[in-house]
């Protein structure tokens, strides 16, 4: 017999979890919203390849474009290696979240306490927080180009002044972030690298995602082409720290699944993921975290240029700390966006609305146009999601 109360604790269910009983879009629903936003790209930024992938309710979806290779013809699949560029610095975050859930490394520590050279020195004034929130005291973008041995890059910091006082203001910087990577290696006593392929990436999940891509997988790495000239990243100080990952969609979607999901994952990995999504300082409308960048949302295209801009990136700008940092709402947006010489990337996810979207291409072209194609392809997919 159905009691009145099991009808009315059904009705609760149905409401509550109406996107378990919605079916999901179908691969061609979502090809055509993809097609619309990033199709007129290709020819407008003359991109040779690119790699949207999609993550809606769990499912994913993958719309490939042109080639990994001009030489060879070979086309862009789910499985084509791009270089991340700065995306490379959610690993970084997640891994110092990592060493910090293990007891290893405080994030509030200061550098000298495991990169004993840098005692009584002015970057020692600033935590590893400032430095992977860029508010140490005002880093450069990129090292000097006299920095090219472990020997210069010490010097460099020993040496190093800053232009504000800690906690102040937000200059983003590899140097500065890179620092972090390297200090949370010195405290788990390998290599970063090593830390990366052989510890990070296997326990997340990730098969296709490198720093030194491994010959077996070479066939799978795209070139990136810059004034048409095929190219891939140099060697560079910190270089893995900062922007040195190659990842595919594949991979990717993976981790923005385990991003809108950290709960089902096991400690301390779950905590590692959560460190990443607490936000530290204000700057406008964006909360800078470590490694991923916050909007809340509902948030407008506008808000999210802004805070993606050349002017936020090559500028300094004044912050407001938060007295008491804690995860962010599932309505959250968050996002990084990345470059290298040949290659452009862009991830974003929303956990409250379980999307997630990741833009690879083979040439570097302009993050407006990432963004806004990204953004208003989510936006389109949740209308029509809400609407099935």
């Amino acid at each position: 017999m159905i009691t009145s109360r099991m009808l009315f604790l059904l009705a609760g269910l149905l409401s509550c979890n109406s996107s378990i009983w919605a079916k999901p879009l179908s691969e061609q629903q979502v090809k055509e919203i993809v097609d619309q936003q990033f199709k007129p790209l290709l020819d407008q930024y003359k991109i040779p390849g690119l790699a949207v992938g999609v993550t809606l309710d769990g499912k994913h979806y993958f719309i490939n474009y042109g080639l990994a290779s001009k030489s060879n013809k070979q086309p862009v699949s789910n499985n084509t290696l791009f270089e991340l560029g700065s995306v490379s610095k959610t690993f970084n975050a997640t891994l110092a979240g990592y060493a910090q859930a293990q007891g290893q490394l405080l994030l509030s520590d200061h550098p000298a306490k495991y990169f004993p050279e840098l005692k009584n020195t002015t970057v020692n004034k600033a935590t590893i927080l400032n430095l992977g929130t860029y508010t140490a005291g005002g880093f450069p973008l990129q090292f000097p180009d006299e920095v090219v041995t472990q020997q210069d890059m010490l010097k460099y910091f020993q040496t190093w002044q800053p232009k504000t006082n800690v906690g102040t203001a937000r200059q983003y910087s590899n140097p500065s972030i890179g620092l972090m990577g390297y200090i949370t290696a010195l405290a788990l006593k390998r290599p970063y690298s090593e830390l990366l392929e052989k510890t990070l990436f296997p326990q997340l999940g990730l098969s296709q995602s490198f720093v030194q891509v491994p010959e077996q997988q070479m066939s799978q790495y795209a070139w990136g082409y810059k004034n048409d000239q095929p190219i891939r990243v140099s060697a560079g100080m910190l270089d893995a720290e900062a922007y040195g990952v190659k990842s595919s969609s594949s991979d990717m979607l993976k981790f923005l699944d385990i991003q809108i999901h950290p709960q089902k994952l096991k400690q301390p990995l779950r905590a590692a993921v959560e460190t990443t999504h607490v936000g530290y300082f204000k700057v406008g409308a964006m909360t800078q975290g470590l490694g991923w960048e916050q909007y809340a949302y509902p948030v407008k295209l506008e808000t999210l240029l802004q805070g993606n801009s050349s002017k936020m990136a090559l500028e300094s700008h004044i912050v407001t700390p938060i007295k008491q940092p804690k995860r962010a709402p599932a309505a959250t947006l968050f996002n990084k966006t990345g470059s290298s010489n040949g290659f452009g990337a862009y991830a974003a996810f929303i956990p409250q609305q379980e999307i997630g979207i990741v833009m690879l291409a083979n040439t570097n072209f302009p993050n407006e146009a990432r963004i806004t194609a990204s953004y208003h392809v989510m936006q389109q997919l949740l209308q029509k999601n809400t609407a099935q």
